[in-house]
């Protein structure tokens, strides 16, 4: 049922939108793409090993400028760019794994964070050298528009076409994700996430494999830095800032970090609603932040397995609830109380008034904690 539904929403993706889509959308579906790759990397390495990174954006940020400087200098088939790209970050982001194997959770998280800060600023101080032929290249100038974009594949000239080969490529990687999950790499994760001491005992290379996990998700971070460097055009440092990475791992929490149709999620709410937010429906894109962090406490308290597997679950129980086949639990009561506050709070800042919508975002996680009790 997953392959065929996986199937499904591929053909959608690639002929029913583009042909029900303008071209603001088609933009918008093909940053959802390549930012489902990324958010893809933090769940194998969150959802799969237990490491939490927050380095993924750094990652991209690196394969947009590795990108962007291949482009110009070399004129090698995008394909083979995409793989050089990615390897050349992998390279990278195994190298950070080095040298943050031995951390574990909090610590972890705050050296990778410390990491895309640093990058930040490197990319920052160096303006993404851009604007001629060669890895040297460089402009000052404060008007990028004469500049020559990153080229595209010459089957992805045009916006639409771009779009299609952006999500058979993120096909691809989530096929990737999905080998190694199911392979001898997925079952050494899944023993290092339950136990470091227990898979060691087990024959586990816990070392191995936890910078085997690093590299997949660097190399996917680097595909996707690439897919956007060409989207772009011209990318700029402004455009990756540090506090990316970590909107980034809430909405990938939200979308659920133990199924790969979390990262989809993920990448949804990363780039989908920021663009329903300002370009549709005119409200500043910053009310999300108090959105994400509210589910992101939401999630957490009820549903560890993010949106992915506890949509279908709350669907059911209020399909229950209305057939009046079992009683409604506290459990129950609260935790569909708590979700239609957070859809009623997005409601109400889009329509009504922000206060009103913030007042009711803030209540959903108060009433996922009275489920709890």
């Amino acid at each position: 049922m997953g392959l065929v539904s996986a199937a499904v929403l591929l053909l959608v993706a690639l002929f029913v939108l583009p042909a029900i889509a303008g071209s603001d959308w088609i933009t918008t579906f093909t940053s959802v793409a390549i930012y489902s790759i990324v958010a893809l990397g933090f769940s194998v390495l969150y959802g799969r090993v237990g490491m939490i990174s927050l380095g993924q954006v750094a990652f991209l940020s690196i394969g947009v400028w590795a990108g962007t400087r291949l482009a110009y200098a070399t004129s090698i088939p995008f394909p083979l760019l995409l793989v050089v790209v990615g390897a050349v970050v992998m390279v990278i982001g195994t190298l950070v794994g080095l040298t943050a194997i031995r951390l574990s959770g909090l610590y972890l998280a705050l050296i990778t964070l410390m990491f895309a800060g640093a990058t930040t600023v490197v990319l920052s101080v160096w303006d993404f050298p851009n604007g001629g032929h060669g890895f040297t290249g460089h402009t000052s100038v404060p008007d990028l528009s004469g500049l020559e974009n990153v080229r595209r594949p010459s089957v992805g000239v045009g916006d639409t076409a771009y779009y299609r080969y952006v999500v058979i490529v993120a096909a691809l990687m989530f096929l990737l994700a999905l080998a190694h999950i199911v392979s001898k790499p997925g079952r050494a994760w899944a023993a290092i996430r339950e136990s470091e001491p227990a898979a060691l005992a087990a024959g586990v290379n816990v070392t191995f494999y936890k910078l085997w996990a690093f590299a997949l998700a660097s190399f996917m971070a680097g595909v996707a830095g690439c897919l956007l460097a060409a989207l772009n055009g011209v990318s700029r440092a402004i455009n990756f800032q540090t506090q990316d990475s970590l909107t980034l791992a809430a909405t990938a929490l939200f979308g659920g970090v133990f199924s790969v149709w979390g990262a989809l999620i993920g990448g949804i709410f990363y780039q989908l609603l920021p663009f329903l937010f300002e370009a549709q429906w005119g409200v500043n894109p910053n009310f999300l932040l108090v959105v994400f962090g509210a589910g992101l406490l939401q999630v957490l308290l009820l549903a560890p397995g993010g949106l992915a597997d506890q949509f279908p679950k709350d669907m059911a129980n209020l399909g229950r609830l209305l057939a009046r086949k079992v009683p409604p639990t506290r459990q129950a009561a609260f935790g569909l109380g708590s979700n239609f506050a957070l859809i009623l709070g997005i409601v109400l800042i889009v329509t009504v008034s922000p206060l009103l919508g913030l007042a009711a975002i803030i209540l959903a996680p108060i009433l996922a904690a009275q489920a709890l009790d």
